[in-house]
């Protein structure tokens, strides 16, 4: 572990996480995380030893020129922590680094060191899968927990999962041993189109994640970067007649499943949620609508210029059944880098 400076005490302090790699499918996770620290201004506090987690042939270093000076990027997790004012502050811890290759139990040990010292009250860990759902409509979000009574309380679902998981299922399950409530977002990506970024799937995770920890979070730019990222797989699967069957095929095995859904309960708790972002609340930027700042890639993309076709889909066939733990998983020729393969 390596420290990097002092933390004041913090007002009760939320964990969220997100890791690339093989839970992060089209960078949602991660980028929804990064999202967070910029728009907040987040304060780098310490980082883990990359030495002790990396093996550095799989994810390597960086070599970059401060002022004519060659220097090295790590891979590595680091943390920091933002405050979120208003009527009611309160603070964020935010992890954000790379699934380690190697030594979970103890990179898991050391998040959990820092989540204790800080007396963090929920560890919330941001996924993302590659799923059999359309581009056109929401995205779907699950919350996941192994606590029967915050399920409960919360109104999430107890993972009943068996079969390979990522370093999200497993600091989730550490965070359970360890007496930490724990709970697991996890957006599902259309596997047709699982190249990052895909802002659709980012905002998704940032609205469940408002609504659980109960903070309005500033969306900049992102609400107009999900539109034009739709419009361009709009352009682009309407260019490929198979493409464009297979999209509506999976319209309508989505709308029929969730036509059970579309309860007279179900739409008032939709419609609270929108008024809840909308009437502001603790962690709103000024004039409602934060600006973009801050390091890191912009999110929108030109619909009409650098992306490529989205990816053929398979043949018509059964259609495979796909757990968030078990990682990305429903696109087995994806580009592993990116998290999203079909193996641990």
């Amino acid at each position: 572990m390596i420290e990097l400076e002092a933390v004041p005490e913090l007002i009760d302090p939320v964990m969220v996480a997100a890791f690339e790699g093989w839970n992060d499918a089209g960078d949602a996770a991660s980028t929804a995380v990064a999202h967070l620290d910029r728009e907040w201004k987040g304060e780098v506090f310490a980082a883990l030893d990359a030495e002790d987690y990396y093996d550095f042939q799989v994810n390597r270093p960086t070599v970059w020129l401060d002022g004519g000076v060659r220097k090295i990027t790590w891979p590595t997790t680091r943390l920091s922590v933002v405050r979120v004012g208003g009527e009611t502050p309160r603070d964020l811890v935010l992890v954000r680094g790379i699934e380690p290759s190697m030594r979970w139990r103890s990179f898991c040990n050391e998040i959990l060191g820092f989540a204790h010292e800080l007396g963090v009250e929920m560890v919330v860990i941001l996924g993302a899968l590659l799923g059999d759902t359309p581009h056109t409509r929401p995205v779907p979000v699950s919350g996941i927990t192994s606590d029967a009574d915050l399920a409960r309380t919360m109104d999430l679902e107890e993972t009943r999962y068996e079969g390979p998981t990522g370093i999200v299922g497993i600091l989730q399950e550490a965070c359970t041993h360890a007496g930490v409530p724990a709970v697991s977002l996890w957006a599902a990506v259309p596997h047709y189109v699982s190249q990052p970024p895909n802002p659709k799937a980012t905002l998704a995770l940032l609205n469940r994640l408002e609504d659980l920890i109960g903070l309005r979070i500033p969306l900049g730019e992102l609400a107009e970067d999900a539109r034009a990222w739709q419009l361009g797989v709009d352009q682009l699967a309407a260019e490929d007649s198979e493409v464009a069957e297979y999209v509506q095929t999976l319209e309508e095995a989505r709308d029929t499943a969730e036509l059970p859904e579309a309860s007279g309960e179900a739409i008032a708790r939709e419609f609270e949620r929108y008024l809840r972002r909308r009437d502001g609340g603790p962690g709103q930027a000024p004039g409602g609508h934060a600006t973009e700042s801050g390091e890191g890639p912009s999110y929108r993309r030109d619909p009409a210029a650098g992306r490529g076709r989205p990816q053929r889909p398979p043949r018509p066939g059964p259609e495979a059944e796909t757990d968030p733990e078990s990682g990305p998983g429903a696109d087995d020729s994806a580009d592993e880098d990116k998290g999203n393969d079909d193996t641990p």
